[in-house]
């Protein structure tokens, strides 16, 4: 499916991009290879995501807390070492954080539905 030759990652000498929230900022460091994307993201305290997303993800928790919020209005809590997984199109969610959060992100097109 995939040759990704090993591949070691100084994400200090990655940029930081900002992106605005509906509040707060969100900064990614984003490394892509074919069909792969690898996120350290950070959330500012305060943070809502400006747009529901229904793209798949790998997104786990380095540090802090948020929460992930459902367009249907249900919400799923997570913290430090917690972990969720969804594939594109099977949910539309945001992110919401009262404090700073970290997460590791990883999505691509192996999230796609068969």
């Amino acid at each position: 499916m995939y040759t990704i030759p090993f591949t070691n990652i100084d994400w200090s000498q990655i940029e930081k991009v900002e992106y605005p929230g509906e509040t707060g900022t969100a900064t990614w460091q984003t490394l892509n290879l074919d069909g792969l994307r690898i996120r350290i993201v950070a959330y500012s305290a305060g943070y809502l995501a400006g747009h529901w997303c229904r793209k798949g993800h790998i997104v786990h928790c380095l540090a802090g807390s948020f929460v992930s919020e459902m367009e249907d209005g249900s919400t799923f809590a997570l913290s430090t070492g917690m972990t969720y997984v969804v594939s594109d199109d099977l949910s539309s969610h945001r992110s919401v954080s009262q404090e700073s959060v970290k997460l590791l992100i990883i999505d691509g097109s192996f999230l796609k539905p068969s």
